[in-house]
């Protein structure tokens, strides 16, 4: 065992406001760095525009705001006098740390390349491949990616389950009154929140509560652009302190992805007290348990048998929240920082 009193992290992937994997690197940082040795450092490498977000304790290493290639680049720099870096988004170091530990959030470059421009594709496996081939322990945020991780690189991973964002709870009803002003929202609505993509399949949701007879409402980037389903009404980014009321006020919460390392969204709608409808995709039923309805299929008809009780039923509604609440309780990031530094110690780091 080696002490690790200089720890870095790259969190290049973490973006003010950002779900996903910022959500991740926001909050297992913030859960980690009370435990962490004081003897040394605890630095992030991260962009100018993300600085705010890193947790008290946590020296910003900042390089200037990039995307793509460059972003990979960056991600390929030395990581400086530390002694454990864990890349909190797949990115290691070309070299320097004695120790690394590499995040997967999933594999979807390789499961559905369809869903990303060819190049960006490439590049990402690339990377993928570097980082399983070279990282001292491979973490995934649910068993389905670490399965996806054997079957591509022969790795075994530690799984680490991730957690609601701190921001999701059960709003109170002058919060989803105000919420309904504030975005004119109809009285009943299927919503989808999440970035318009053919992957999220928003077409899907937008289609079903059509043919129910209640209107679709769409968060996120793209969601008042040319690739909106034109029967949904976008709303934008919505920023994270308007969720849980957002998702209070939604008669139901649908999330039709086709694909899913590990599903955050419906998870964070569950511990908001939203009934959700999700896909029975990659690690969905690992995450959600009994506390969301599955669809097998992306046939409308199977969507449409889906959400017809809950838009119907106020007291199937009432029971399916009730459930998600319990399952989303099971999922903390107390649990995800214990297993990481587990990890920490499975890399030879003396914690």
């Amino acid at each position: 065992m080696t002490s690790a009193d200089a720890i870095g992290f790259g969190a290049l992937a973490l973006q003010p406001g950002g779900g996903g994997v910022s959500t991740y690197a926001r909050e297992l940082m913030k859960a980690l760095s009370p435990g962490l040795p004081t003897t040394g450092t605890v630095s992030a490498l991260i962009q100018e525009s993300a600085v705010g977000e890193l947790p008290d304790g946590v020296r910003p290493v900042p390089v200037p705001d990039s995307h793509g290639v460059r972003r990979a680049l960056r991600g390929k720099y030395p990581a400086g006098s530390v002694d454990l870096f864990h890349g909190l988004d797949v990115d290691l170091p070309a070299f320097g740390p004695g120790m690394t530990v590499t995040t997967v959030h999933d594999l979807s470059v390789f499961d559905v390349p369809w869903a990303f421009p060819k190049v960006r594709a490439f590049g990402e496996q690339l990377l993928v491949r570097d980082a399983l081939r070279r990282a001292d322990i491979v973490v995934a945020v649910s068993s389905f990616t670490a399965e996806r991780v054997w079957d591509i690189s022969g790795r075994d991973s530690v799984v680490t389950p991730l957690a609601a964002g701190s921001w999701a709870r059960q709003p109170d009803r002058a919060e989803v009154d105000a919420i309904r002003v504030k975005y004119q929202l109809p009285s009943e609505f299927v919503l989808q929140v999440g970035t318009v993509e053919p992957r999220k399949r928003p077409d899907l949701v937008a289609a079903a509560a059509q043919e129910l007879g209640i209107a679709c409402v769409l968060a996120g980037g793209g969601s008042t652009g040319p690739s909106a389903p034109a029967s949904a009404i976008g709303l934008g980014f919505v920023p994270a302190a308007d969720l849980p009321a957002l998702y209070g006020a939604a008669t139901v919460v649908a999330y039709a992805s086709v694909y899913e390392g590990f599903g955050l969204p419906p998870v964070e709608a569950m511990a908001c007290g939203a009934a959700v409808v999700a896909s029975n995709v990659g690690a969905m039923l690992e995450v959600v348990d009994d506390g969301a309805v599955l669809v097998n299929t992306n046939q409308l008809s199977d969507w449409i048998d889906a959400l017809r009780p809950l838009v119907k039923d106020a007291d199937a509604r009432l029971e399916l929240q009730t459930r998600g609440l319990i399952a989303a309780t099971k999922l903390s990031w107390h649990r995800t920082a214990e297993l990481t530094k587990a990890a920490y110690r499975m890399a030879g780091a003396c914690l």
